[in-house]
């Protein structure tokens, strides 16, 4: 992920706007010594509308938004519907070990790195 460009994000940009199914959430990449963490943002979206899937290599955050309250819109950014965004997961990361959490608004989605990525200090012993 390291300025990757996810799949979903490259074919949106060939796609004339009224064409593209959903909407896709905004979402921050960081990278530290021990994890890749995902962060994206889903106003009004709860756990039970998210579903996060690794497959191979690809790891895919989809769901569906709610629709909008009754009553006459003044403004609306956040469009009811179905999203996705797929990302390309780099190796080095535990499958096993990737959680994701969702509170108030923001979904995080935690990418452990192995052992052997993580910089380590190596102790010096006098002989």
């Amino acid at each position: 992920m390291n300025a990757q460009t996810s799949r979903d994000e490259r074919d949106h940009q060939t796609e004339a706007p009224e064409t593209r199914r959903g909407v896709a959430p905004a979402v921050d990449i960081f990278e530290n010594k021990t994890e890749l963490l995902i962060v994206a943002d889903l106003p009004g979206v709860g756990p039970g509308d998210i579903a996060v899937r690794l497959d191979k290599n690809e790891l895919t955050i989809a769901g569906k938004r709610a629709s909008a309250p009754e009553g006459n819109a003044l403004a609306v950014e956040g469009r009811p519907g179905d999203f996705s965004r797929t990302f390309l997961v780099p190796q080095g990361i535990v499958a096993d070990g990737i959680t994701a959490e969702v509170a108030q608004g923001v979904l995080k989605v935690r990418l452990p790195k192995v052992s052997s990525q993580k910089p380590r200090q190596i102790a010096v012993k006098a002989s």
